[in-house]
């Protein structure tokens, strides 16, 4: 794949908006009144983005959907995050619980940095395979 290839810029542009997500839940997990609610749920968007980077790198048609797990096993054999990530639920369950009141435990601030580390951990291991592929991530 070239540099110039529409597939790989679209991408980069799902992996930077990765990223964004990434910054945006450290930076309120580290506010002088953390909203961890809000981290969790950007930490499960930053790894979504992340595992849908992958499949359009491979050209990968995917499902509209949040389980990160499904995301995942789209992705073929060799991709270090499906053998690193052999469950993402944790992180999926931020897709809903991050955004709506419910019955469920509302997240602490350790949540958010299990959270912030799983999701910072597929963005790094998609971005790693980008770069072995000879593609710059950003």
């Amino acid at each position: 794949m070239s540099d110039v290839d529409p597939t790989v810029d679209e991408a980069r542009r799902w992996l930077r908006f990765a990223e964004e997500d990434l910054k945006a839940a450290h930076i309120l997990m580290s506010a002088a009144e953390p909203s961890s609610r809000h981290a969790c749920w950007l930490s499960q968007q930053a790894a979504e983005k992340s595992l849908k980077a992958g499949l359009i790198l491979e050209s990968i048609a995917f499902p509209f959907t949040h389980d990160l797990d499904v995301l995942r096993n789209l992705l073929p054999s060799g991709w270090s995050v499906k053998e690193t990530h052999s469950d993402l639920a944790d992180l999926t369950e931020w897709a809903v619980e991050g955004r709506y009141p419910g019955d469920w435990q509302e997240p602490t601030l350790d949540d958010a940095i299990r959270a912030e580390s799983a999701a910072t951990l597929v963005y790094e291991l998609i971005s790693s395979e980008m770069t072995r592929r000879g593609l710059t991530p950003n």
